[in-house]
């Protein structure tokens, strides 16, 4: 069993509805969860906000936010992910920003990745170092730790 199809599983059993918010994943979370049949049962949408505007425009994020921290900050993550519930059916939403490269800076490396997630009405928030490991890498490996956040928070949360 795949790691999206022991969520798949997990969401349905505690009657968990998911949305996503991602940025440099370009939306490699929701296909890993809609690749699955029967995921419209505990998949709402997912949001591909590339762009601050998109950010901006259908997430909420305030663009003093993004002027204070970046794009890629865990305080930009949690209004991805807190504005990806506000605007869904959601129970549970995660985000994801991140320097995928190539590239990066001293500041901003390659392979920094920040996440959000929001659920039970708390929005959490977590930046990850994968390192540069190619941009496909650090994309897979964005995609299957926000898999493991839901999984770890729908299955961690009292019933």
């Amino acid at each position: 069993m795949t790691q999206a199809e022991t969520l798949l599983q997990a969401a349905r059993n505690a009657g968990a509805i998911i949305a996503t918010a991602e940025s440099c994943t370009g939306g490699m979370v929701a296909a890993a969860i809609t690749d699955i049949a029967g995921s419209s049962a505990i998949f709402d949408r997912g949001f591909v906000t590339y762009t601050n505007a998109a950010k901006i425009d259908m997430l909420g994020v305030k663009q003093a936010t993004l002027d204070a921290f970046g794009a890629v900050s865990e305080q930009v993550a949690q209004e991805m992910a807190a504005g990806a519930a506000q605007n869904s059916n959601a129970t549970i939403a995660v985000s994801i920003t991140g320097i995928a490269g190539p590239g990066g800076s001293d500041h901003k490396p390659e392979g920094r990745v920040c996440f959000g997630l929001c659920y039970q009405e708390k929005t959490t928030s977590l930046t990850v170092e994968f390192g540069a490991l190619g941009r496909t890498q650090v994309r897979h490996a964005a995609r299957d730790h926000a898999i493991t956040l839901l999984l770890n928070a729908i299955t961690s949360a009292p019933n």
